[in-house]
Order: C-alpha cells, then sequence, then structure tokens
C-alpha cells in the first residue's frame, strides 16, 4: 500500500513560452492538451506528465505520486491523516484538471503540495510522437522520472517520504562541495527505478534541484546534447555517468533556471536482493559542474 511512482510534476515558470520552446525543441516532449490555464506535456501514452503553468516561483508547484487503485489511495489516505497531516480529498474540479479517477493532496514538511492519485487519462488512440524524433522515454511502472528536492529538515522529511509514503531508501552520496562543508544526500525508490526521489539536507532558493527524464538509447542522450548547446541552453554538467545509479547523463538548465538530467542506462533495483550502500562520489567520470 505504498506509492507505485511519480506520475506527474507541476511548475511554475515565469516565461511559459521560453519553456514550452526548451521542453519540445530540447527534451523532445510532445505537447499535450492544456488545462487549469497550464500547458502540459507528454512522454508516453499518458495525456500528460508534466504541466507548466504560468507563475514568479521558476519552481517546482506540486508532485503527483501514482498508486495503483481506490484501495491503495485510501490506505496512504489514512496512513497520513493518522500520523497527523491535514489531507484533502480532491474537489471534482481539480479531478477533472488532473484527469484522474481519485486524488488526495497534502503538504510535505517544506510546504510543497504533494498529490497522491489513481487511474489517470491514457490517450492510447493518439500516439506519442516527439517533435525533436526522440524514440520515447522510459515510464511505464517506473513512473516520469526522479526528483531531487531540497530540504531543511531532512529528519522530518524522511520520515514524510519513507514512514508515510513508503520510500524505500537506495544508498547515500557523500557529497564534499568544500573541505569545510559536506553532507548526506538520501536516494530513495519506490518501484525498480533507482530513484524516484532524492533529498538535500540543505535549504536552498528552489525547492528543486533537478527532475530527470531517461531514454532508451544512448543515442538519444547524445542528440539531445546537440540540441541543448545548439539552442543555448547553458550545460550545468557535462556528459557523465554516476556512481550509484549509474546513468549516463548530462544536465541543463532550464529556462526557469532549475536543471533538468538527460539520461540513459541507469540500473534497476529488485528489492529481493539490493543492499543499501554509501558512495563518496557522485560520477564515476564526467559530470564536470560549470562554473558558477
Amino acid at each position: 500500500m505504498t506509492i507505485g511512482s511519480l506520475g506527474y510534476v507541476g511548475f511554475s515558470v515565469k516565461d511559459p513560452e521560453a519553456w514550452s520552446a526548451f521542453a519540445t525543441g530540447v527534451l523532445g516532449l510532445m505537447p499535450g492538451e492544456p488545462a487549469g490555464g497550464a500547458q502540459r506535456y507528454r512522454l508516453d501514452d499518458l495525456a500528460w506528465r508534466i504541466a507548466v503553468e504560468p507563475g514568479e516561483a521558476d519552481d517546482l508547484a506540486y508532485v503527483g505520486f501514482e498508486v495503483a487503485g481506490p484501495t491503495e489511495l485510501e490506505a496512504v489516505r489514512e496512513r497520513l491523516t493518522a500520523a497527523g497531516v491535514v489531507v484533502g480529498n480532491g474537489d471534482p474540479d481539480l479531478l477533472a484538471e488532473r484527469g484522474v479517477l481519485g486524488l488526495v493532496s497534502c503538504l510535505d514538511p517544506d510546504g510543497l503540495k504533494v498529490e497522491v492519485y489513481y487511474g489517470p487519462t491514457v490517450r492510447t488512440e493518439t500516439p506519442f510522437v516527439s517533435p525533436a524524433a526522440v524514440g520515447g522515454f522510459v515510464t511505464g511502472e517506473q513512473g516520469l522520472g526522479h526528483v531531487v528536492l531540497s530540504t531543511r529538515d531532512i529528519t522530518a522529511s524522511r520520515r514524510f517520504y519513507r514512514d508515510l509514503l513508503g520510500f524505500r531508501l537506495s544508498d547515500i552520496i557523500r557529497m564534499q562541495p568544500s573541505p569545510q562543508f559536506g553532507f548526506d544526500m538520501e536516494f530513495y525508490h519506490c518501484n525498480p527505478r533507482h530513484h524516484t526521489l532524492a533529498l538535500i539536507p540543505v535549504p536552498m532558493p528552489r525547492r528543486l534541484h533537478h527532475f530527470m527524464i531517461q531514454t532508451p538509447t544512448l543515442d538519444d542522450v547524445g542528440f539531445a546534447l546537440e540540441r541543448a548547446e545548439a539552442a543555448g541552453a547553458p550545460i550545468t554538467a557535462t556528459l557523465g555517468k554516476h556512481t550509484n545509479d549509474h546513468m549516463v547523463s548530462f544536465y541543463a538548465r532550464t529556462p526557469a533556471n532549475f536543471e533538468v538530467e538527460f539520461g540513459y542506462g541507469a540500473l534497476d533495483v529488485d528489492d529481493a536482493t539490493w543492499r543499501v550502500a554509501r558512495h563518496d562520489k557522485p560520477s564515476s567520470w564526467g559530470h564536470k559542474r560549470a562554473a558558477l
């Protein structure tokens, strides 16, 4: 009775037109049906995975975590309520806007709106076609991808996401930005994707450090890197391979200033055999960060 995947994300951005050009021309996302003033984008057969609405935050506005059905949704609602979390049942207008059959919402310890839902709208009658000829994205049971969030209170966030929503620790990376300052970055999974969520225990200007989308071929990553460079999108981390999930990827800055990771080849987690580990470096090679 836990979260199955990251189903969707919503961004609040100052320049939706620039974000639209980036989403379609660089990332290769397919425009979806707009709703509630937001432009939405597809990665697969679902009606939408990413929504972008006008706003001043240039940040993540909400996340949507999918569960299998009404029984699982009720179990999550009961667990949150029993822990003292204020839970709102999705009103009909919100259900219609999200295009889901059932939904509850709450705030995480840092004030991020978290929606848990089941029954997304599927558009198999209109197949996914990337405007940038991306061959497709790795979604399905692994969901949209992953998000990396900063938190002011790692203990409270850990309790919320691990103990209440059911995320499971994959591993940690000891980050050492300087000799005087370091922290443990925690990576959590809820399905075979190595991590759907990662937590940075350091306050940052934005809740969202980056989100990740994954493609089935390395060529898709290479072509996306060339599109990003041609579009003048700042490459914030060069092509590289991560130590923990083995993802080969690059990072680019979106028009809203948070980052996106575009990757291929991450390993899968099998809970029956997985062992939690620690790492002292985030990458085996590459991922050289741009100078600030």
